[in-house]
């Protein structure tokens, strides 16, 4: 292969747009992902960029059809992002969102776990300055939160690496499998990353805190970039069957009571990646290539769905559901924009939801995993209530807010028009599209039968029926102003408590040892070497100034020149040679 490497046309790319102004810098920007996309498709199915280093082989460039799925669509959303951020005149938050990009690119093309996670870890470099680049209070919290929650999650997974090379001797990243201890500490690494349930509060807690462009790389790259691990390493493992289905369902019940329009599509988020990793456990040749075909697709429809809310917020300052309505007759294309997300990710005939979710569902179904096929239906009617109908309904229609706005920047609506077009266009000719490019073997699933047509449909209709007859009763919950509480309470009460109890604990032994050692043994010592051989010439000397009719304040003041003598280390002969006499009488004696 002639060309570079695209994650590093990326990242190097990224090192010189403080060089560029204006215009000039934005075509620039615009070029980056565009060459980056010309190198994948300069790239073969083989191996390139290999180095030796301490008797590994470090693989930069593992290209295989699982892989360069990924790097087609990493840089088709990379070039979407940058043209929809155009506005920012942030370098740094230029400079973080290739670094992501590139790093997300780097991490699915390395073929060894070591150049693997040397990217991972820089995902989360990329991630922590797109939220701190917003510069709010809430958002540098947020950023200390995420690079915290990440530290340790890499920590953990580098843990498990270390093991695996020390058990293998060989640091080829393929199928891994749960076999040992490494396997597992790798999992939950990888698991951490893709938002598990307990470990899911890292992202609706932190991606709402980025800055309106930096959220579209975010959606992209961190999960995605997990699916592909878990994809790699343990695709047809049972347990995430069941993971996937509790990631599938539980974000609905939040997402529901949630306020703040771009947490709800977080929560939405962790969705729709159960559903990939229900496909990824599994694990036959048509729930893999559903999972793959939904990362693609999802990665459209999100970032459609996270520029649309972006593009609210940057024009009205406000994203809570409480604050907003009726802006579609100022921002209408902006909201047709994100109808057109809502169906994809309600799987609506004709978007590219439908030809995506359908086929981890059938594959459900094929291999008569009942209450998961159950639960995913359930999850699909979830997510035409949050996402499908509750964005759209409170930001654009619901009530007049009284909220008076241009529509937004054009660089901003050609980027929401291009993510749209393709959803659509991937809906209608998914074998022109997305299924050519699966890479669990050839594709036969056929989206467009009539049972799978009008049984969506049906799903669908009710779903909306039931969200009108609710909100017409007056049961669906209201949108308030209000904080929900999730899984990270408990460690975060539970870490608030423990630093506590150690702080009164352990501090409070450290003082009264503080206290009793230094204060008082130490101390006493430090008077004894400092003080004592006065003190006992002077025990000594006191009789001898008696006898010789020396009281009150004449051995007061001999005592003080006493201890400035000793204090200098000069004596007076005579002094010298009484205690001379009295130290060679002690030795005599003893």
């Amino acid at each position: 292969m002639n060309s570079a490497p695209p994650q590093f046309i990326l990242l190097l790319g990224a090192l010189l747009i403080p060089l560029f102004k204006g215009k000039l810098k934005a075509a620039y920007m615009l070029a980056l992902p565009l060459l980056a996309f010309y190198s994948y498709l300069q790239m073969e199915v083989g191996t390139y960029w290999t180095y030796e280093i301490l008797n590994f082989e470090l693989v930069f460039g593992r290209a295989d059809k699982l892989s360069l799925l990924f790097v087609n669509v990493f840089t088709v959303a990379a070039f979407i992002a940058t043209l929809y951020n155009l506005q920012c005149k942030n370098n740094l938050e230029y400079f973080a969102g290739f670094l992501y990009a590139g790093c997300a690119i780097g991490m699915v093309l390395a073929g060894d776990l070591i150049t693997m996670f040397l990217f991972w870890e820089m995902l989360t470099t990329g991630a922590f300055l797109l939220i701190l680049c917003r510069r709010t209070k809430e958002s540098l919290s947020a950023a200390l939160r995420y690079a915290l929650v990440h530290v340790v999650g890499g920590l953990i997974l580098f843990a498990g690496i270390v093991l695996r090379l020390k058990e293998t001797g060989s640091a080829e990243f393929g199928h891994i499998g749960l076999d040992g201890l490494s396997s597992y500490l790798i999992f939950i690494g990888f698991g951490l990353n893709c938002a598990w349930p307990v470990l899911h509060a890292w992202l609706p807690d932190t991606y709402p805190e980025a800055t309106i462009g930096g959220v579209v790389f975010m959606a992209t790259f961190t999960t995605k970039g997990a699916v592909y691990a878990l994809m790699r390493g343990y695709g047809g493992e049972p347990s995430l069957i069941w993971i996937g289905m509790a990631m599938a369902t539980f974000p609905i019940f939040y997402a529901v009571l949630e306020n703040d329009l771009r947490k709800v599509l977080a929560y939405s988020l962790i969705n729709q990646v159960g559903f990939m990793v229900v496909g990824i456990g599994i694990g036959t040749e048509m729930s893999m290539n559903g999972a793959a075909a939904h990362v693609y697709c999802h990665i459209l429809y999100k970032a459609l769905l996270f520029m649309s809310m972006g593009a609210v917020l940057l024009q009205t300052g406000k994203i809570k559901a409480t604050e907003l309505g009726g802006l579609f007759k100022y921002m209408p294309f902006t909201g047709i924009c994100c109808m057109i997300g809502a169906a994809s990710i309600s799987a609506f005939p004709l978007f590219s939801g439908f030809v995506s979710k359908s086929m981890v569902m059938s594959a459900a179904a094929e291999g008569h995993f009942t209450i998961i096929w159950l639960a995913l239906l359930f999850a699909s009617a979830g997510v035409f209530h949050h996402a499908g109908i509750k964005i759209p309904f409170f930001a654009f229609f619901s009530h007049d807010s009284g909220i008076r706005v241009k529509e937004a920047p054009l660089n901003m609506r050609i980027a929401m028009g291009i993510a749209a077009f393709l959803c659509i266009f991937i809906g209608m000719f998914p074998n022109l599209t997305i299924y050519p490019l699966l890479p669990f073997g050839e594709v036969t699933y056929v989206p467009y039968t009539f049972a799978h047509v009008n049984g969506q449909f049906m799903l669908l209709v009710f779903s909306a029926l039931a969200f009108t007859l609710m909100m017409m009763s007056g049961i669906y919950p209201a949108e308030i102003r209000s904080i929900n509480l999730d899984a990270d309470w408990w460690y975060r009460k539970s870490f608030r408590f423990g630093y506590s109890l150690f702080d009164k604990s352990l501090n409070g032994l450290n003082a009264w040892a503080h206290r009793t050692i230094v204060g008082g043994l130490v101390g006493s010592i430090r008077n004894a070497a400092t003080e004592g051989s006065s003190r006992a010439l002077i025990l000594l000397l006191t009789p001898y100034w008696t006898f010789t009719g020396k009281n009150g304040s004449a051995q007061e003041n001999l005592r003080s020149e006493v201890r400035l003598q000793i204090e200098k280390g000069a004596f007076p002969i005579g002094v010298t040679a009484f205690l001379s006499v009295i130290l060679i009488g002690v030795l005599f004696f003893f």
